[in-house]
């Protein structure tokens, strides 16, 4: 050991002096950097530019932070690099793991958001972490030490303030250079992005923080200096979007009850696919393939951080999640919001929401109050809620919950409007072994050979959840409506996604199919059949307002009915690739959608044409988007076909909705108050083995209101 120690010494002279500690920190910093770059993350880096910027970018603000040791003397500036280098890293280290699940970057909007979604992270770390990863702090354990033992000896003199400032014009002036280079291979790097992909292999990690630390503020100034003369160029742009319905479906399911099953981390993929032979979701597959069924087989996700609750603001509202972050946790409280909960209101309906996780998780108690939902029914509403045997992951088991779900449904006030968010599918993808009883792919990746395993699961209990809407009669007047919120395997995972889909490898084509979810439409006479059309979750709201026959002519909303012949078949996805039926863009490529050939625009005047065309349609839905929310611009709007929300009316208080829904009973609507005030829970049959005793099989009917 003295041997190498010595040889340290004998490697840099140097050491032992403050500036050479600093160099030796910088690079150290630069070096574990550009590893993770190059290793953790997918940067979709291409030609000299990119990839000299991506080598470069470190550097500055490396020099910049570590600097500020410089204008301090002895071992407060050693300490002081050293404790900068352990910040440096415990940011890289963190976005490592963010990236790995979400393919993404911390935004200080999630970050800021942690206490309406910590309560369930730290169950999915565990997965997330690589033992590699900690090769992020490994330097800094060297540096203490060396530093504890004396093998660098601590230099007590004091770095002249010319030198300590001029490192600090010299960090400053490479952040410059690296962003005039930047900016000249992407114009508009820092005003037209929605991609943080982009922020990092051009600028650096370090200036994304800054940038989103920026782009955050400006976020929060935006609503205090909205005005109502921002809406014109809005409502211009929307109006391009109105759709005339197609005669078929218009009001097609007017009337019916509507249950949105939200298939959590479940893709289209999945449908028909087999595992050894056997279906994976031999329930949905039927639903599928049902002739009262319209399943659209090119249906996207299109939600950015906020992931699911992305998903549930498309849906409800047909506005995109922000580029900074969930709409949910950080304008869910505070908007003004014009739901599709809100059209139903007026229609009649009664509207509730089924969660078997807190209230909190996603700030959907705030929200679903701004949206106008009559109930939101959340853990503590299901019995025996907290038994461990009960939970898997984020919260109830789907057979339990959906089993205890049906309890609720039966109470309510006809039509309803119900959306029943499942929960088992997420990652992890982890099931006790009484519940497993479907293979595992055999991909060698460990993240993803148990998705089959808990998607097999949730089609499980989907199956048991329609039987007993078949059996009670509860179907004949219900539509049910299935989606995927978002992708369960990140296309970080490539090698597995190849062997899934049973090619050597993947391209970027194959990624943006990836993003495929199911989205289908039931009820009894409705015209079925495969769909082609291309669309996404931002399409569903006015698809499923024509379908109840409600007109969306004045809502400001950013999707189109889907049943229209007129539907825009542009999907835009939160980064600002897209698809059309014509042809598709994924990390800076470009392929023919029916085909997967990829092509350069340039080389053809129609197709340059189309892409450019089509990059400003998708760019101004995003930004228009943007504002909407960020700006609460639908204060401003006056909508003579909707009547304001008063969030200030609804209470999910338990004891007030059970009570609520007891006296909802005396209209007469309800399924149980067509039965006589029977319970029909007793229709429900499920296999769930934490049900199989008598006792716990019971538990569930002391959840009734009567």
């Amino acid at each position: 050991m003295k041997r190498v120690f010595s040889a340290i010494k004998n490697w840099w002279p140097g050491l032992n002096s403050t500036m050479g500690f600093f160099l030796l920190s910088v690079a150290l910093v630069w070096l574990k950097t550009y590893w993770a770059y190059n290793t953790k993350f997918n940067l979709g880096v291409s030609g000299g530019i990119q990839e000299f910027l991506l080598f470069f970018n470190p550097i500055p603000t490396a020099v910049i932070l570590l600097g500020i040791a410089l204008y301090f003397r002895g071992r407060i500036a050693y300490w002081l690099m050293v404790l900068i280098n352990l910040l440096q890293s415990v940011w890289l280290f963190s976005n490592i793991l963010y990236y790995r699940e979400f393919s993404d970057f911390l935004s200080f909007s999630i970050m800021g958001s942690g206490s309406s979604v910590d309560n369930n992270l730290s169950k999915a770390i565990s997965g997330i972490i690589n033992p590699t990863d900690f090769l992020v702090f490994i330097d800094i354990i060297i540096l203490i030490i060396l530093l504890l033992i004396k093998v660098i000896k601590i230099d007590k003199r004091r770095t002249p303030k010319r030198v300590a400032g001029l490192t600090t014009v010299l960090g400053i002036a490479l952040m410059l250079v690296g962003y005039g280079v930047s900016v000249s291979d992407r114009s508009g790097l820092l005003t037209r992005t929605f991609d943080n992909n982009y922020i990092v292999k051009y600028l650096g990690l370090n200036e994304y923080a800054a940038y989103n630390a920026v782009k955050t503020k400006q976020t929060a100034d935006e609503r205090s200096n909205a005005t109502a003369d921002q809406l014109a160029p809005i409502e211009k742009f929307v109006k391009q979007l109105d759709t005339d319905a197609d005669p078929t479906y218009f009001g097609a399911l007017k009337g019916k009850n509507i249950i949105v099953i939200h298939l959590e981390s479940f893709q289209q993929f999945l449908v028909d696919y087999k595992v050894d032979g056997q279906e994976v979701t031999p329930n949905i597959n039927k639903f599928y393939h049902n002739q009262n069924t319209i399943g659209f087989s090119n249906f996207y996700n299109q939600v950015g951080q906020g992931k699911t609750s992305d998903a549930e603001t498309m849906l409800d509202n047909s506005l995109f999640g922000t580029a900074s972050g969930s709409v949910m946790t950080n304008y869910g409280a505070t908007n003004t919001f014009q739901s599709f909960q809100g059209y139903l209101d007026q229609d009649g309906y009664t509207t509730a929401a089924f969660h078997g996780d807190v209230p909190s998780f996603w700030n959907r108690e705030a929200t679903y109050k701004s949206w106008g939902y009559d109930y939101f029914f959340s853990k503590s509403y299901y019995a025996n809620a907290d038994n461990a045997s009960y939970n898997v992951g984020y919260g109830l088991k789907d057979k339990i919950f959906m089993k205890d779900t049906a309890e609720y449904l039966q109470q309510l006030p006809q039509p309803y409007f119900a959306k029943v968010i499942t929960l088992t599918n997420h990652y992890p993808y982890t099931l006790d072994k009484e519940n497993i009883d479907f293979p595992a792919t055999k991909t060698g990746d460990k993240t993803v050979d148990g998705y089959v395993q808990t998607a097999h699961y949730l089609d499980e209990a989907f199956g048991e959840f329609m039987a007993y809407l078949q059996k009670s009669g509860m179907d004949q007047n219900t539509a049910v409506v299935l989606y995927g919120d978002h992708y369960g395997i990140s296309e970080n995972h490539k090698a597995a996604i190849a062997k899934l889909l049973g090619k050597s490898s993947v391209t970027n084509y194959d990624l943006a199919n990836w993003e495929k979810v199911p989205f289908m439409i039931n009820a009894p006479g409705l015209k079925g059949g495969i769909n082609n059309t291309y669309g996404g979750e931002i399409d569903v709201m006015p698809t499923l307002m024509n379908l109840l026959g409600i007109s969306d002519k004045n809502t400001i909303h950013f999707g189109s009915d889907l049943l229209s012949s007129a539907h825009k078949q542009i999907v835009a996805f939160r980064n600002g690739d897209w698809v059309t039926n014509e042809y598709t863009k994924h990390n800076g490529q470009y392929f023919v959608t029916a085909t997967g050939t990829q092509i350069t625009p340039s080389e053809d005047p129609r197709v340059a044409t189309f892409v450019k065309e089509t990059q400003s349609f998708v760019n101004n839905t995003l930004s228009y988007s943007d504002k909407v929310v960020t700006g609460d611009l639908l204060r401003f709007y006056k909508n003579p076909d909707f009547k304001k929300i008063n969030s200030k009316k609804y209470s999910y208080n338990k004891a007030k909705s059970l009570k609520q829904l007891k006296a909802d009973q005396k209209k007469g609507t309800s399924l149980m108050a067509q039965n006589n005030n029977q319970t029909t829970i007793g229709d429900y049959i499920t296999n769930a083995p934490e049900l199989s005793d008598s006792s716990s099989s019971s538990s569930s009917d002391s959840q009734s209101s009567n």
